[in-house]
């Protein structure tokens, strides 16, 4: 299957500014509270739950061998994920320089593309 997944760097990434997301959004509840303001407090509750169910999705994402993709286009032999060594149960193939260079496929859209092209036919980029 061809997807893009995000890095779990900047999974694990979201799920850390999701927790201080929620701890401001405590503070906001009871300095709203404190107050008086009625409604400001209610915008505090759901900023909290709104930052937890991101931290969730966000940790789970980055620390779990299945991962949501964002897009569904790229090999997965494409380009190695630095954490799958730590967090997948399979090995990553590293891609070495004469990989890079037989031209089959546009580094920057993923077309197909013929050894002796300079760019590619598709998004115009200039092949490596």
């Amino acid at each position: 299957m061809k997807s893009i997944k995000p890095g779990r760097g900047p999974s694990m990434m979201g799920g850390v500014m999701s927790i201080i997301a929620a701890v401001f959004g405590l503070i906001w509840t009871f300095a709203a509270a404190g107050m008086g303001g009625g409604i400001f407090a209610l915008f505090g509750v759901v900023f909290i739950i709104s930052a937890l169910v991101s931290a969730v999705y966000n940790f789970k994402n980055a620390t779990s061998e299945n991962r949501y993709s964002s897009f569904d286009i790229v090999d997965s032999e494409s380009e190695p994920d630095p954490f799958n060594a730590r967090f997948s149960k399979t090995d990553n193939k590293t891609i070495h320089e004469s990989d890079s260079n037989t031209g089959s496929f546009c580094p920057y859209c993923g077309t197909p593309a013929e050894s002796d092209f300079e760019f590619c036919k598709n998004c115009g980029k200039k092949l490596p």
